[in-house]
């Protein structure tokens, strides 16, 4: 029974991997989904970002690969398997979801958002590199995601203009990606992911220049980096 979960991580592992098979191509919500139909939304990242899928996509089959075969009964990987199998588990549906209703895709990436961030928060630095850095960047990236999200719905639902829905979506994501960074210093994954995330928004805002969501991402960028020295400055000194 010690290896049904770490087993069952690694298949969901390489199930949500495998999803991108299973839907048409996806490239971003399909703008008729929304009422207001949403063309190059200034949240939206630029499109070279989401090349992260490939390497959280890589990590997380490897580690749970390794964790299979050498951890399978550390106690210092289990607190945080069960919450991860969930939320790769939710992430199978998420593509096949995300075609069909921006709804139900949003309500589905926050509650993988949570999952994750669970499990982060009870990975150890035992094995830092083969569980603790793929979750946390794995999780940075769903709290982008997840920011952008709400982004969308609301300007595609016109409860607000594009540029103060990315604006709100873009403090979603730096008032929460910071104070849960402050609480895990020890894994900087999660803000490099937010970093990268945010450099894209920066970037598909620089032309055509929008400068309030331009200005907020590179804040947001720099917000990360001075967090992520006090991290590894923090860390120095616990060594």
């Amino acid at each position: 029974m010690t290896r049904l979960i770490p087993a069952l991580l690694l298949i969901a592992a390489i199930l949500f991997a495998a999803s991108p098979l299973f839907v048409t191509n996806f490239d971003g919500f399909n703008p008729a989904l929304f009422p207001v139909p949403q063309d190059n939304p200034p949240v939206q990242p630029a499109p070279y970002t989401f090349a992260i899928w490939g390497l959280l996509y890589t990590w997380l089959i490897v580690s749970s690969a390794f964790g299979l075969w050498k951890r399978a009964e550390d106690p210092a990987w289990q607190p945080a398997r069960p919450w991860l199998l969930a939320s790769l588990a939710l992430g199978i549906f998420w593509l096949p979801m995300a075609e069909r209703s921006v709804i139900g895709a949003t309500v589905l990436i926050w509650a993988m958002l949570v999952l994750a961030l669970v499990a982060l928060f009870r990975t150890r630095r035992h094995d830092r590199w083969w569980f603790q850095a793929p979750v946390a960047t794995y999780a940075g990236w769903l709290l982008a995601a997840s920011s952008v999200s709400v982004g969308m719905i609301l300007a595609g639902w016109g409860v607000m203009e594009a540029t103060p829905a990315a604006l709100v979506a873009l403090a979603l994501a730096l008032v929460l990606g910071l104070t849960v960074q402050s609480k895990v210093l020890r894994a900087p994954g999660l803000g490099l992911a937010l970093i990268w995330a945010l450099i894209g928004v920066a970037v598909n805002n620089s032309n055509p220049l929008n400068m309030p969501v331009l200005g907020l991402a590179l804040l947001g960028v720099l917000a990360f980096i001075v967090m992520l020295a006090f991290g590894r400055r923090q860390r120095r000194k616990g060594a």
